[in-house]
């Protein structure tokens, strides 16, 4: 007599080959989401530029400006004491508040990268959207300095394929960062210190505010720091190479192509 759970040993054999299918769908699923080539119908990983992979021991430095200007004049006076030229990334609305600092930083010989004009969550912007949040400020930045930033960070640090290759397609160079000093957290001068000096590396991109409000007082001590350990430290533009290069999608590294100079 057949229990009331009983199956049929043909219906056991549908079942287990039906296991076996998803089984092996789950395994295809698995392996192309940890894929880093392109798959059918899918597109490569675009990233903005963390570091340069070299030996070189040079190290870049880099401002966000988007609100306050209090630390902005001390910061530098900073980099003029050591001879040194770094990056500020600029949005508009700071641009349109503080134009005679634009024109300062400017003067004294950092380089200008964009920031966008309005500091947006890119990803959520269309195409047209995201290339007009750029031209806008790149018209206010050149109107200012004479500069033509072809450098270009996105807020918040965020990016997706779409916000990496209209940037492109712009002529800019989407630039990241492989050491955040967290100097916007407010942790303190010896937190940051610290954190700088302990994660640097060669090829770095440091990340700071221009409005932190310890930046100036930790500046001093990691820049004796770094060129202790015998790193020059430049503008972004100096530090990356100008072409011939591939970003990694994984760890965002640009590495200059096998066989190029």
């Amino acid at each position: 007599m057949q229990g009331f759970f009983f199956i049929s040993k043909k219906k056991v054999k549908k079942y287990f080959w039906l296991a076996v299918l998803i089984l092996i769908a789950s395994s295809w699923h698995l392996a192309a989401s940890n894929l880093t080539i392109p798959l059918l119908g899918s597109q490569t990983r675009l990233v903005p530029i963390y570091y340069v992979d070299t030996t070189e021991k040079k190290i870049a430095i880099s401002f966000d400006a988007c609100w306050g200007a209090s630390f902005t004049p001390e910061i530098l006076k900073i980099l003029r004491d050591h001879d040194l030229k770094t990056t500020f990334f600029l949005t508009g609305f700071w641009v349109e508040k503080y134009p005679e600092m634009v024109q300062k930083i400017a003067e004294e010989g950092h380089e200008i990268g964009n920031h966008t004009y309005s500091h947006p969550h890119l990803n959520t912007l269309d195409e047209e959207q995201i290339k007009e949040e750029l031209e806008k400020l790149n018209k206010m930045i050149f109107e200012l300095t004479a500069q033509k930033p072809d450098l270009f960070r996105p807020p918040f640090g965020e990016y997706n394929n779409k916000v990496v290759s209209v940037a492109e397609k712009a002529g800019y160079r989407p630039i990241q960062w492989s050491i955040d000093s967290l100097d916007w957290q407010e942790l303190g001068k010896d937190p940051m210190v610290e954190r700088v000096t302990t994660m640097l590396h060669p090829g770095a991109i440091v990340l700071f505010h221009n409005n932190g409000l310890y930046t100036a007082e930790a500046l001093p001590e990691i820049i004796a720091f770094v060129q202790k350990q015998g790193y020059q430290i430049v503008p972004i533009s100096e530090l990356i190479y100008e072409d011939n290069y591939e970003v990694d999608s994984n760890t965002g590294a640009q590495i200059k192509k096998s066989g190029q100079e």
